[in-house]
């Protein structure tokens, strides 16, 4: 276990180990120092390994308790550094304290001088004397996800958190960062490119740009001969070994001759002075290097035009601190963004020769007046900071020509920008602004571009009616605008006003050439006057019932996008322009296209999703000039209309070469195969019955989609002439199944991924049909984007994550929470710099809804989605976790001052704000999921998982619609990702199709086809059916295995026995039906009302003879009962036989009458069900030609065992055997004689041709029987009552 130094009593140390020595620690802290070994993957420890007992019961007693894992330097070169570092530096070292023992206590307990932190494997940041380790440790995991105090303690004490969160008690130092800071070493030394001089020893230094040579050896203090190596040249000595030669640039260029000693050392150098030398400006860059301060020898570069330390810690008053970055002379550029400086450096202000500073993301609430001195400063950078002003000072540099304060906390735009005459635009993007005073805008004469995107602009204010001649593009995207009128930028060019909740907008016309207002409320855009220079409208996602008549008018306008509206016709002037390239009208209500009369230069025609019933005979013919009315036509998508035919005269679109007719009703295959450059055709899911083929295709053909057409039928021929085709999708034909392979399950899946025109697969999916030991199901998708490694990661690991949290907790939103968090965690290295969407769905008995039989939970981060089809109608259960969709995570990360991009990206790599992975963007993504839980009903049909090109290219309702008639769920799902490839999606795509049957045709229980009761009884009335015949369940279904068709009767009475000592407990019903417990499915739990329980005794199984060596001597026959000799006896405990109850049941009497002799002679026998090995003891009236077995011996394989004696036990009364104890002898010793399964040679059987004849006379038969009379019918024999203690 290792060695424990406890510290003085006191009440941060926990009991004394007696094997620890009684030695004393400053502090009052516990510090277990333990060699530990390594199980698996890096730093992952043995759990039994890490503290004893005692330790473990002094961090129970308090939840503020816990420890901190203190690692050594991970590389020599650090060890070798440390004075005081030992043999052992790099052991891991286990220090026990509570969330208020600072860093300093730790530190002097440790012998250390200073604790250092890393996060995410990256940065590592000295920690203050105050700061408090573990109180960093639960911030960290309290922010991740966790809630319960218990929790938080135990995930700390686990070693796979150091991938997130690590302590050091050295400064760990890669080499290869250490190189790109500074090289030194004694080496051999000779100047100049002759031999006149000699070789010296001389202290050697390569630091930013300059190669640095002592005049004495060790000297770093007297003369040193600075080299600028920055164009120069490093040449290899040949004539010495391990030699470099060092050239300056210029007419005067100078040489050293540098020898080292070894090979490593020679090939380090020579690597990073090669980087210098390849410059052609001096640019040193030291960024994420976890530095304090720059070395002292970078201040010999005096050359140093642009500096890098972006993503440091770096400090003020240091050697090497920004305080002294003054002596930089020649320094034009500076780059500081990321140090958490907290205050703005003043002295940066006396650095005169800056033209560019990046102080973005350092914890600035203010800016001090001296930054007026920059006065030749080009362009500041301040995004990401706290300020809520900006200093007069600050319009003195009027050079400034670009200032960057997006992401801070301004409420307006500064006044200080009117001063700024050379600043052409205002970027103040994720800020706080609620009102758009088009007034301060009109002060400045000098700015054109206006960008206020995800602001909390929600007025807009006009004082007067001046217009606005100078802004011409101005950016509004992701706000909250009702109304929006900027009529006054006379001069406006292009505006982005996206994702608000515009409700009508009114432009000037004079000079507007794009406009982006996709998803709003808009019900009219008005321009004026025409705008003669607008080339693309986008408009989708609206509330448009027209196309606005302007654009119609406007004679230059390319791109028109107004789908996804309430479009009801598309106007002539439209499709009559002479400019339009592009239309998209698709998803609107259009149900006819207007005549063309003249040639149009059309490129694009999207109409998609409409009321389409047919397409003008006129549309693709010749106009009157002769030309083709869609001569330049290369696109056409006509999916999801009812289009029957397509006109013949598409033969005419010489140019097409991609037709897109998804979904229609199109029996007739269009004209398309003669055109010389069509490429793509989709006509799947149509009516299509023939195909006629032209003598030879176009070499031009890669893609042709004929699934969903069920009518079709391709022959060998047809085949051979697409065999040269890229890709062909044709239906495969489908199996031949019989009824007796098929079982009934409460689900199942199909699963269909397509990487599109990616040469990856970035998707990965869990599907678990038997989860728990058959008691639910797991189904999860995983969408890396665009790696691949964490979904293959979460696939493997993510189910067995699940099972253990759910051991643990009972709450869904406990479990499943800790599930993503704890998985996230299991990423390790691997989720620090790459992420991945998850979605996970849980199927589970519901133990708090008594009307429901199982309760599914959803939980998701990301974009993956889960979409229940509930009465044939979609309920989405997921949440889209990206910036665009989910304004409240938008917020929360603008909040903690990340940078979003201008295409929605967290600091440029992504555009969710929760994903498991990606932990150094902590704490703007996190593994957090949404989770919500529903009771599943008869009305839940199936479930679909996508991932997110799924369900950008199909809407919850049209995924539904599309596969809820579809009987296979793999056909469903590949029908999925077929629709979304067909409307365009390029990428990954992928699609996982539940089926669900938890109603009562799911029922597998033993009274399968009743009415069985609830928690509060049973039914007043029942319907017996006949239930199916017995079959072998499938080894995916968890109920049970393969069975031999040859078996000794030994074996049979083996299995049999193991069988019955695992039965579950017995439970006796209040009605008294029997005395045995009722087996019931998930859908029907047993009832916990008025239940008589007690510990089931042992039970044994034999053929001949008990397990306890006593010869059974109850041989009689049982009445009514066909034998064949061969019995199984059965050992049980009936001492709670309740049988005298039974007459009394009026319950009994109406549901299940008891059979007469003459009953069963007809056939009439007790069938029994199984599921699983729950016990539910209700015995069945079914008829004999129901339960009897097929004479074939497959069949018999399938249904049964055979036993040596050639009897057949179907395999659900094998395993029920106890079940019939109640149709034996009553014997108050306890032995019953089970009664064995009839002979296949015994079957009656009745050739296929005749039966229904004998069904009808088996009919006719029992209704001219006589009625039995009533007073018989009422006429039960009492049950005996036994009192036998076995």
């Amino acid at each position: 276990m290792g060695e424990v130094e406890p510290g003085p009593a006191g009440p941060l140390e926990p009991p004394e180990p007696p094997e620890a020595p009684a030695s004393r620690r400053p502090g009052g802290i516990r510090v277990l120092k333990r060699t530990m070994k390594r199980n698996g993957s890096r730093h992952c420890l043995n759990r039994r390994s890490r503290f004893g007992s005692r330790e473990r019961d002094w961090l129970r007693e308090d939840v503020k308790r816990g420890c901190v894992y203190l690692y050594g330097a991970d590389t020599a070169t650090a060890a070798a550094a440390s004075a005081s570092a030992t043999a052992s530096s790099s052991d891991l070292h286990l220090v026990l304290c509570t969330v208020d023992t600072p860093a300093s206590e730790i530190c002097a307990g440790e012998g250390r001088e200073r604790l250092y932190l890393q996060l995410h494997g990256d940065l590592v940041r000295r920690l203050e004397p105050t700061e408090r380790p573990l109180q960093i440790v639960y911030d960290y995991l309290s922010r991740l996800g966790f809630d319960d105090p218990v929790r938080i303690q135990e995930e700390a004490a686990n070693p796979d958190l150091g991938c997130m969160l690590r302590f050091y008690g050295e400064k760990p130092c890669q080499m290869d960062h250490l190189d790109r800071i500074l090289l030194s070493g004694i080496y051999n030394v000779r100047k100049g490119k002759t031999q006149l001089h000699k070789w010296a020893e001389r202290l050697v230094v390569l630091c930013g740009t300059c190669l640095i040579v002592s005049s004495v050896k060790d000297c770093q203090t007297g003369k040193m001969h600075i080299l600028p190596l920055v164009g120069g040249k490093v040449e290899e000595v040949k004539r010495r070994q391990y030699c470099l030669a060092f050239s300056s640039a210029g007419a005067q260029a100078q040489t050293y001759h540098v020898s080292f000693e070894t090979l490593a050392e020679y090939q380090r150098w020579q690597r990073q002075s090669s980087k210098v030398v390849s410059q052609r400006i001096s640019t040193v860059d030291l960024s994420c290097h976890s530095l304090e301060e720059v070395p002292e020898h970078l201040f010999y570069s005096q050359d140093i035009t642009y500096l890098n330390l972006r993503h440091n810690f770096m400090q003020l008053e240091r050697p090497g601190g920004l305080d002294t970055f003054y002596k930089f002379s020649q320094l034009k550029g500076l780059n500081l963004s990321h140090n958490k400086l907290g205050s703005f450096p003043v002295l940066l202000c006396e650095i005169s020769t800056l033209t560019e500073l990046n102080l973005s993301c350092n914890g600035f609430h203010d800016l001090p007046s001296q930054i007026g001195n920059l006065l030749n400063l080009q362009t500041l950078c301040l995004d990401g900071n706290f300020l809520t002003t900006l200093p007069e000072e600050l319009g003195n540099l009027q050079q400034l020509s670009s200032l960057g304060i997006s992401f801070n906390n301004f409420s307006q735009i500064p006044k200080v920008y009117e001063k700024l005459t050379m600043l052409d635009k205002v970027v103040m993007a994720g800020n706080q602004l609620e009102v758009l005073n088009l007034e301060v805008l009109n002060c400045m004469s000098h700015v054109k571009h206006v960008d206020l995107r995800m602001n909390h602009l929600k007025t807009m204010v006009i004082e007067n009616l001046e217009g606005n001649k100078y802004i011409t593009h101005v950016d509004l995207r992701d706000n909250q605008l009702t109304d929006l009128d900027l009529s006054s930028l006379c001069n406006l060019e292009q505006l982005h006003c996206e994702r608000n909740q515009l409700r009508e907008l009114t432009l000037s016309g004079f000079s507007l050439r794009t406009l982006y207002a996709n998803s709003n409320r808009l019900t009219a855009v008005n321009v004026y006057p025409v705008p003669s220079l607008l080339t693309s409208l986008e408009l989708s996602r609206n509330l448009l019932e027209c196309v606005p008549d302007w654009a119609c008018e406007a004679k230059k306008i390319e791109i028109l996008d107004v789908s996804y509206n309430l479009l009801t016709e598309i106007p002539v002037r439209i499709l009559s322009s002479l400019s339009l390239r592009k239309l998209m009208v698709g998803h609107n209500h259009v149900q006819n296209l207007p005549a063309l009369v003249e040639h149009i230069p059309l490129e694009v025609l999207d109409i998609q999703h409409n009321l389409l019933t047919r397409l003008p005979d006129t549309l693709f013919s010749k106009a009157l000039n002769k030309l083709n009315k869609l001569e330049q036509l290369e696109e056409l998508n006509l999916s999801g209309n009812k289009l029957k035919t397509i006109p013949t005269t598409i033969a005419n679109c010489k140019r097409l070469h991609t037709l897109v007719a998804h979904s229609n009703h199109i029996s007739i295959f269009p004209e398309i195969l003669q055109l010389p450059q069509i490429q793509f055709v989709d006509l799947s899911c149509n009516d299509l019955t023939e195909i006629l083929i032209p003598e030879s295709l176009p070499a031009t053909l890669q893609d042709l989609d004929l699934t969903g057409n069920t009518n079709l039928v391709l022959e060998h021929k047809t085949l051979d002439t697409f065999s040269h085709i890229t890709t062909l999708k044709i239906d495969q034909k489908p199996l031949p199944t019989t009824d007796s392979t098929v079982t009934s399950t409460f689900w199942s899946h199909g699963l269909a991924e397509m990487a599109g025109q990616r040469n990856k697969l970035c998707i990965s999916a869990v599907a678990v049909d038997n989860f728990a030991e058959g008691v639910g199901a797991v189904y999860g998708m995983f969408d890396g984007d665009r790696n691949e490694e964490l979904p293959r990661l979460l696939q493997c690991t993510m189910a067995d994550v699940l099972l253990e949290e759910v051991q643990q907790s009972t709450n869904d939103t406990v479990f499943m929470a800790h599930t993503f968090l704890v998985s996230h965690r299991k990423l390790g290295m691997a989720g620090q710099k790459l992420g991945s969407s998850a979605l996970l769905c849980y199927i589970r008995p519901d133990t708090a809804d008594p009307t429901s039989s199982f309760s599914l939970t959803v939980a998701n981060v990301g974009t993956c989605q889960a979409v229940l089809c509930r009465s044939g109608k979609p309920l989405p259960l997921s949440k889209v976790f990206s910036l665009e969709q989910d304004p409240e995570e938008a917020q929360r990360v603008k909040d903690q001052k990340a940078i979003i991009t201008e295409d929605n990206k967290v600091n440029g790599v992504t555009c969710c704000t929760r994903l498991l992975g990606c932990t150094y963007l902590y704490p703007w993504i996190l593994p957090k999921p949404h989770i919500s839980s529903t009771p599943l009903t008869i009305q839940d049909e199936l479930l679909i998982l996508g991932n997110k090109a799924l369900w950008e290219h199909l809407s919850y309702t049209e995924a539904v619609n599309a596969v809820c008639h579809v009987q296979d769920p793999l056909a469903a799902a590949k029908k999925l990702c077929t629709l979304a490839q067909s409307y365009g999606c390029q990428d990954n795509v992928g699609a996982m199709v539940v089926y669900l049957n938890v109603g009562e045709e799911g029922c597998t229980c033993e009274m399968n086809g009743l009415t069985l009761p609830g928690p509060v009884g049973f039914a007043s009335t029942a319907a017996i059916k006949d239930p199916p015949k017995p079959t072998t369940p499938s080894s995916s279904s968890g109920i049970a295995s393969e069975f031999s068709s040859e078996m000794s009767t030994s074996e049979v009475s083996s299995e049999v026995g193991s069988t019955a000592s695992d039965e579950h407990n017995t439970v006796g019903l209040d009605a008294a039906l029997l005395s045995r417990p009722e087996r019931r499915c998930s859908l029907h739990p047993t009832p916990t009302s008025g239940v008589f329980q007690r510990q089931p005794s042992c039970a044994t199984f034999s053929s001949n003879q008990s397990d306890n060596g006593l010869d059974s001597d109850d041989d009689q026959p049982v009445e009514g009962v066909m034998t064949n000799g061969s019995k199984v006896e059965v050992e049980v405990d009936i001492h709670c036989c309740r049988g005298r109850q039974l007459e009394n049941s009026p319950t009994l009497r109406e549901n299940f009458p008891i059979p007469c002799l003459e009953e069963r002679a007809r056939g009439l026998v007790f069938g029994i069900r199984r599921q699983n090995s729950v016990n539910s003891g209700i015995l069945l009236p079914v008829s004999k030609d129901k339960t009897e077995l097929q004479k074939s011996p497959s069949t018999s394989c399938l249904y049964g065992k055979k036993l040596s004696n050639g009897s057949i036990v179907p395999l659900e009364d094998s395993l029920n055997l106890i079940e019939v104890a109640t149709e034996a002898p009553r014997k108050k010793t306890g032995y019953f004689a089970a009664p064995a399964q009839l002979e296949p040679e015994d079957q009656f059987v009745v050739p296929r041709d005749l039966e229904e004849e004998v069904k009808e006379q088996m009919k006719h038969h029992q209704e001219s029987r006589p009625e039995p009379d009533s007073s018989e019918e009422g006429r039960t024999e009492l049950a005996e009552e036994f009192d036998t203690a076995l």
